[in-house]
């Protein structure tokens, strides 16, 4: 941001310069007899340069008290950090989701054989943890993925636009999830529905309490960037606005913490879930939902492969 605010400043302040007389000196003809008005142009010629270069030493010191109010946006975020390290690591995050889906299709895979099998329980609970543990590494990837580019991560552009569809914050709604398994884990027993009743409950409840805190985040930032300080485009004080930046900055920063918690929560609702169900229901439930999934997927080829003539 400190680079867009030099541009600003930079804008301005030569178009002020524009006003200078260098033109009119230029389109003065050298037969000219005058010799006073030659001595006066060539006297305002040079005040007009002193004045440009004392303009151009206030604007290098302003500058330098901007970097150095701003500088805690985070460690070198004024200039010293390499602005496409964001879309690397995004682009690092996509590839690693692409090497953990078609790893988690295997583990399912393997999971829908050995139930359509009926293999015994001890080989079926270790395929369940199995699957188990992968999600848990797909969390850390998005907590790694969610420090280099938390935007890439809520956008969910590393999903198809179906999944997209249903998305929130930067994953599925656990309460939703909930609901799909509903008709898919009968027989249950009365425990176990009153288990999982409670689950969907209390995730509804933190699904709703992170909502209310994005909106009041993102309603935060729109009075911060839309304050009257900021003055209307290439105005202002410089040092103001970089200000004003840096403290809608520091509220972005905490959108890495929604993700988190959102994450959690589903790590949560995955974990809690397979304590109350048995193993085979558990290995029913997971393969549910990577059906869901992969509908969604194959929804959102269809679409893009849709004859176009016909809309």
């Amino acid at each position: 941001m400190v680079g867009g605010g030099v541009a600003l400043v930079n804008v301005q302040h030569f178009e002020n310069w524009g006003d200078s007389g260098i033109a009119d000196h230029s389109q003065q003809t050298d037969t000219s007899a005058d010799v006073d008005t030659d001595e006066r142009n060539h006297q305002a010629y040079v005040q007009q340069l002193e004045n440009s270069r004392l303009r151009l030493s206030q604007l290098e010191q302003e500058l330098k008290r901007v970097r150095q109010q701003s500088i805690f946006i985070g460690n070198g975020y004024a200039g010293d950090q390499n602005p496409s390290a964001g879309g690397n690591g995004a682009l690092a995050f996509d590839m690693d989701y692409a090497r953990w889906l078609e790893e988690h299709q295997r583990h399912i895979s393997d999971l829908r054989s050995a139930v359509n099998s009926h293999r015994g329980d001890n080989e079926l609970r270790h395929l369940v943890d199995g699957v188990m543990s992968h999600y848990d590494e797909i969390f850390k990837l998005k907590s790694v993925g969610a420090k280099s580019d938390v935007f890439h991560m809520l956008s969910g552009m590393w999903k198809t636009p179906a999944e997209r569809c249903f998305m929130w914050l930067g994953g599925f709604r656990s309460s939703e999830l909930l609901k799909i398994l509903g008709n898919h884990l009968e027989p249950l027993t009365e425990q176990q529905l009153i288990g999982i009743c409670n689950l969907q409950q209390s995730s509804q409840q933190a699904e709703d309490a992170l909502s209310q805190g994005m909106e009041v985040l993102q309603q935060s930032l729109v009075d911060t960037l839309s304050s009257t300080s900021l003055g209307p485009t290439g105005s202002g004080n410089v040092a103001d606005y970089m200000g004003q930046m840096a403290i809608a900055m520091s509220k972005l920063a905490t959108l890495e913490n929604f993700l988190y918690q959102a994450d959690l929560l589903r790590q949560q609702t995955l974990q809690q879930l397979h304590r109350i169900l048995t193993t085979r229901q558990a290995a029913r439930a997971l393969l549910v939902i990577s059906d869901y999934m992969s509908r969604l997927r194959a929804l959102s080829s269809l679409w893009l492969a849709r004859p176009k003539d016909q809309l």
